[in-house]
């Protein structure tokens, strides 16, 4: 066990790993959504865009995974093959969502507003950016690229299948410090627009902050969101944060923008020899 006389650590946060889809890029993380219903649609099995958002933020072999297991999706799946998925068709209907969905990715790749004016500000603090995402090293390939085009680029980045397991597993989060090189790991803040986001993070021992606004958790593009009168945004906000409160998030912030001020919150917490 510790010992009592262990001294705390006092800070500062010495890096912040962010997700990709609905965090940093593709406001309202619609490339996966699109993904898992045309995927399903190839299959003649009805996927709504609620039940493709459902397991968001996993590695995604078990986000098919999981989206067989709901109710409706099995009943259709049943119907139209005579017999429930098996491993075998949930392997092949992730081998045929990889070309899938890195194509989509590629059309949903804009960095989201305030992004790399926040990340400059994190930098400015000596704070270091790392990535993780359920997206496999494949897919990533033009995200990247693009990205780092429009201003965005990540000291560490990981995928769902380097690591034994995805979300919420902390495996990701955890290799993301290990190559940034920074420890203990309540220096670290996990930031995400997914529940399972949260879980990454507290299950690595960070700080979590939850995105409401720009991700899947609202799953609105930014013309639906700016169209939504102000009353109903607000109330959908607040049921997201809710929900990530629930899952246990630190912070809940609507996007990246707001990130250097929960930092500023957080180094408080650790100078009074606070953990996560």
């Amino acid at each position: 066990m510790p010992s009592e006389n262990q001294p705390r650590y006092r800070g500062p946060v010495r890096a912040v790993i962010f997700d990709w889809a609905g965090t940093t890029v593709d406001y309202g993380s619609r490339a996966p959504v699109d993904a898992f219903i045309e995927l399903f649609c190839r299959h003649e099995v009805t996927v709504t865009a609620e039940q493709a958002r459902g397991p968001m933020g996993s590695h995604k072999r078990d986000h098919i995974r999981l989206i067989l297991a709901m109710e409706p999706v099995a009943q259709q799946w049943q119907q139209r093959n005579g017999r429930t998925a098996s491993t075998e068709d949930i392997d092949t209907l992730f081998r045929e969502f990889i070309p899938l969905q890195t194509e989509v990715v590629a059309c949903h790749a804009d960095v989201i507003l305030g992004v790399p004016q926040a990340v400059e500000w994190l930098r400015g603090q000596g704070i270091v950016i790392g990535a993780t995402t359920g997206y496999t090293r494949a897919m990533m390939t033009s995200l990247l690229a693009q990205a780092a085009a429009a201003g965005y680029s990540p000291e560490s980045d990981v995928c769902a299948d380097e690591v034994p397991a995805g979300r919420p597993a902390p495996w990701m989060a955890i290799t993301s410090a290990m190559q940034l090189g920074v420890y203990p790991m309540q220096a670290c803040v996990k930031v995400g627009d997914t529940l399972v986001d949260i879980a990454e993070g507290l299950n690595a021992g960070m700080w979590t902050v939850g995105i409401t606004k720009t991700g899947n958790e609202l799953g609105l593009s930014q013309a639906e969101v700016e169209a939504l009168p102000a009353p109903e945004l607000a109330s959908r906000l607040d049921a997201a944060s809710g929900r990530f409160f629930q899952a246990g998030a630190h912070f809940v912030i609507p996007e990246v923008a707001q990130v250097p001020a929960v930092i500023t919150e957080i180094n408080e917490h650790l100078a009074r020899g606070e953990k996560p």
